[in-house]
């Protein structure tokens, strides 16, 4: 019997020939990250040296920069324990970035690794053919011992077909997920690897890619994979730290359930408050002629340079709406810096947008752009839970980041195929 794609990594890094959906392993991992409260664990546990100070990495981007003094001290500490345990790979400000986007663009992940780090969205890394997923109390022993146990998930697999929109008809990643979502469930995937596959994924960027693995996380996946093909290795061509070991589901693979999945003719979605799954047709939601107090664009989910182009193709020439707000968030200082040399950001700040260093801060509501009482944001991340962005009285809508802009632009939630 054949193995999918979570399970060929499983059995390679459990030193087994093959395993099986509900059978327990004890897997080696091939990379971590950490953050200030890891490393406190540390040393409360008294762990002396960390498994292997080149496989592991460290940003704080959540409250980056500090903006209290207790989040100070949090970086005081954890710049302390970097020297401590010879973590070579520290990210301060003005060379950093979101932790999710960091770890692929310097090399951290290769095809068939499994990499088990701290914050839910380490599912993003599947897009590069891994099995990546978020850990929370296990985290120390990772750190210390570079390994973990699993039980072996069972899978499902959604199969696109069609004829692939892409960012040229503002029909990207972020509306094939909230479409999944709308349409199965945010439980459809809960503890399954969901495996990515048909010949649309080929098509799709690994921006695009990058937000389904992302949000796998909000459709309850253990680990989100995508196939490995040119894009994926020309992505990460001089950046590997380790070699490529890419895998594919053998074509006798055992899947609990595939779902097929057309995206001809498909439209952008956004999800209503206050839940990834509430998610329909842009052209629903704009009937309802919805007033937009706020709109962002950013974060680990919809903050790289595809984003930007598509929401920098509907602001140029125009300006954002005198009653909104919209603010833009890099991933990362190099994607910043792109952004900057191709005049995107130009763009945006004649548009009178407001672009940010790159920071979690707007997207869990931690600073830099919380929302108030009764006010509603447009927000092109990953959750929309009650109290996600600021007040537990305001509403959060997602959408791609051409949506955003064209309802920035706009002033109420609209569809941004009337700006092609």
């Amino acid at each position: 019997m054949g193995m999918t794609m979570a399970e060929k990594i499983l059995a390679d890094h459990s030193g087994k020939k093959e395993v099986k959906a509900g059978e327990y392993v004890w897997a080696r991992i091939d990379g971590t990250a950490l953050s200030s409260s890891s490393f406190r664990r540390l040393e409360e546990y008294g762990v002396k040296k960390v498994f292997d100070p080149d496989r592991i990495y460290a940003v704080e981007d959540h409250l980056a920069p500090p903006p209290t003094v207790a989040a100070a001290n949090s970086m005081v500490e954890m710049r302390r324990a970097v020297q401590k345990y010879g973590i070579k790979n520290f990210f301060e400000y003005g060379r950093h970035g979101v932790l999710h986007e960091i770890y692929p663009q310097y090399g951290y992940v290769s095809p068939g690794d499994l990499i088990a780090s701290v914050d839910s969205h380490t599912t993003s890394y599947g897009c590069f053919n891994a099995a990546s997923c978020p850990i929370n109390e296990e985290a120390v022993y990772v750190f210390a011992k570079g390994q973990l146990w699993f039980r072996v998930p069972p899978s499902i697999k959604f199969v696109l077909t069609g004829k692939y929109p892409g960012p040229e008809k503002f029909v990207v990643g972020k509306d094939i997920i909230l479409r999944i979502a709308a349409e199965h469930g945010t439980e459809v995937g809960l503890y399954k690897s969901i495996e990515f596959e048909g010949p649309v994924v080929h098509e799709m960027s690994i921006d695009g890619r990058f937000t389904i693995a992302n949000m796998g996380v909000e459709v309850g996946a253990k680990f989100a994979i995508f196939p490995c093909d040119g894009k994926t290795l020309k992505y990460l061509e001089g950046k590997m730290k380790r070699p490529p070991h890419p895998v594919s589901a053998d074509p006798d693979a055992v899947y609990e359930k595939v779902y097929p999945l057309d995206v001809t003719d498909m439209p952008p979605y956004v999800a209503r408050p206050h839940d990834p799954g509430n998610g329909a047709p842009v052209t629903e939601v704009e009937a309802e002629k919805i007033k937009v107090d706020q709109g962002f664009i950013g974060s680990c989910t919809n903050g790289r340079m595809e984003d930007f182009r598509m929401a920098a193709k509907i602001l140029k020439g125009r300006k954002v709406h005198p009653e909104v707000r919209l603010i833009a968030t890099p991933a990362s200082q190099l994607i910043w810096h792109q952004c900057l040399k191709e005049g995107i950001w130009e763009i945006f700040m004649e548009a009178g947008a407001l672009v940010t260093h790159s920071t979690c801060g707007v997207c869990f509501g931690g600073h830099l752009g919380l929302i108030g009482d009764g006010e509603v944001s447009i927000s092109a991340t990953n959750r929309n839970f009650l109290g996600r962005q600021g007040s537990s009285k305001a509403f959060v809508y997602l959408a791609n980041p051409a949506t955003v802009a064209a309802s920035a632009v706009e002033g109420y939630i609209t569809d941004p195929r009337k700006f092609l």
